[in-house]
């Protein structure tokens, strides 16, 4: 798994910064249902976190006021079904999402997404994600950091700002990085490959 440098982590608590654009995560049972029985997505790229991918393959989701085309599919296919936009695209959509950590979408606004073979109506699962730092357990323990903790991280540059209310998600399934959606990006001046700092 990727860690930081032991000259960097020693110094400082730098964390790699991802900038996640919207997507969505499919089930199984929903991919068959927008793409055809035994279709398997098709990896064409590689993300930060172990075993986990960009597909070649779009959709598009629409809202009660508009819509979105060839939005990104990661893989694999996930237990629920989980669309993952940022606020300015709540707007576009007509959709009030709320801010949750992936996964908890319990209460969350529906969607429909529509495939090439079929059209789902998601009940549930629409947010706009919780800022998160995804730790190795190794790395965690170095600097002291507990599952669920919220952290504050501090990022230089032209636009510096300090992110508050950033999740600690530490499992032996991660890599070191941190994930903001493009929203936070585009008001810092962040791209992915920058770096953060976590501050007490």
């Amino acid at each position: 798994m990727l860690s930081l440098p032991k000259e960097d982590a020693n110094m400082t608590k730098r964390v790699p910064i991802g900038v996640s654009a919207r997507h969505i995560h499919l089930s199984a049972e929903h991919i068959r249902i927008l793409f055809g029985p035994g279709y398997e997505l098709q990896p064409i790229k590689p993300l930060s976190q172990p075993g986990q991918f960009a597909a070649a393959e779009t959709v598009a989701v629409v809202g009660p006021k508009g819509r979105f085309d060839k939005v990104r599919i990661l893989g694999p296919a996930r237990k629920l079904s989980q669309l993952e936009i940022s606020r300015t695209d709540t707007y576009t959509l007509g959709i009030d999402a709320p801010v949750r950590e992936s996964g908890d979408i319990a209460g969350t606004p529906g969607v429909k997404v529509i495939g090439p073979a079929g059209e789902v109506q998601l009940e549930e699962g629409v947010i706009v994600a919780l800022r998160h730092i995804h730790f190795a357990p190794e790395d965690a323990a170095r600097w002291g950091i507990r599952d669920k903790q919220m952290l504050k991280v501090r990022v230089g540059g032209e636009r510096a700002v300090v992110f508050e209310q950033v999740l600690a998600r530490v499992s032996d399934k991660f890599a070191l990085d941190m994930h903001i959606d493009t929203d936070e990006a585009n008001a810092a001046g962040i791209k992915t490959g920058d770096y953060g700092e976590i501050i007490d």
